[in-house]
């Protein structure tokens, strides 16, 4: 009886090892179609990179939302240094956070820069923390337009526009800016800039009005935002790895979980892509678009 066991408890044991490396690979699978690498046991802490300028935010709302669905994530940090961007991504990303501020603990590190829309969506996170030195705040709307009018005429171009309205080609490179354009650019950016005031008194439970005085697009320093009420407390990200923790009442170690992010191929992605990128950048800061981004110069690395 003993050796006709044998066969039986071999094709079970084989098929439980086939069901368990089943469930891995499924595992694998499922976590990756998420966007988040597959880690072992024990708690685990999501960490979303919110770096340059802000301009597609599909990446960021699709990892918070990947994190906020993953049971085993159990807080969330936004690692922060951007000078912000266009005013529609911020608010995206600002509304997503919100939301999953209501299931799970997110904390905001901001490191060398975190304004304008950077703070926008910090400021939608349970804490923020950010460093003595930090540059941060920029609460404001900036709109660039470039004008070449001039340099048209000087190489003998003409431009004529037809349009269906007086409004129609406002913001035009090729003439000035008339008053009438100019009072409705300002009145649209006092609404956004509004918008912005609400945000952060709403995400930071804050006094509208002092929210206000300092909604002139100053910079300030991380020690000044922390003085001011804009940020909780002073550290860098390891401070903010341990505030979640305590936060969420997570013990022990923790493993920190990063959306995969794509390899670059040497030759484009480094030497044309970037560079593209830059150029494009460049061009969009001065084409009519409403940015919450603070317009200095300061080193963001992507």
């Amino acid at each position: 009886m003993i050796k006709k066991d044998r066969p039986i408890t071999a094709v079970l044991a084989i098929l439980g090892i086939a069901i368990l490396c089943f469930g891995t690979v499924m595992a694998i699978i499922l976590s990756l179609s998420h966007g988040i690498p597959f880690v072992g046991f024990g708690n685990k802490i999501g960490v979303i990179p919110v770096q340059g300028v802000i301009k597609n935010p599909d990446k960021i709302l699709d990892q918070l939302i990947a994190f906020r669905r993953n049971s085993k994530i159990k807080a969330i940090i936004l690692k922060i240094n951007s000078p912000g961007g266009g005013v529609g991504p911020s608010q995206e990303i600002y509304r997503e956070t919100r939301r999953t501020a209501k299931t799970k603990k997110v904390v905001a590190s901001i490191g060398s820069l975190g304004a304008s829309g950077a703070y926008y969506i910090a400021s939608a996170s349970d804490k923020i923390i950010a460093n003595p030195g930090t540059l941060t705040g920029s609460i404001g709307v900036l709109m660039e337009f470039i004008r070449v009018e001039e340099l048209l005429k000087k190489i003998g171009i003409e431009m004529e526009v037809i349009k269906s309205g007086e409004f129609k080609d406002m913001g035009s490179p090729n003439r000035e800016m008339t008053e009438a354009e100019r009072r409705m650019l300002k009145s649209l950016i006092e609404d956004i800039r509004n918008q912005f005031i609400t945000a952060v008194a709403q995400g930071r439970n804050m006094p509208r009005e002092k929210v206000l005085e300092l909604a002139d697009g100053r910079i300030f320093s991380g020690r000044e935002a922390k003085e001011l009420g804009l940020v909780d407390y002073l550290g860098n990200f390891q401070d903010a790895v341990n505030l979640v923790k305590r936060m969420a009442n997570i013990k022990g170690e923790v493993q920190l979980v990063y959306p995969e992010t794509k390899k670059k191929s040497l030759l484009w992605d480094y030497l044309f892509k970037d560079l593209a990128d830059y150029i494009l950048t460049g061009i969009e800061r001065h084409d009519g678009l409403l940015e919450y981004r603070w317009n200095g110069r300061f080193a963001v690395s992507d």
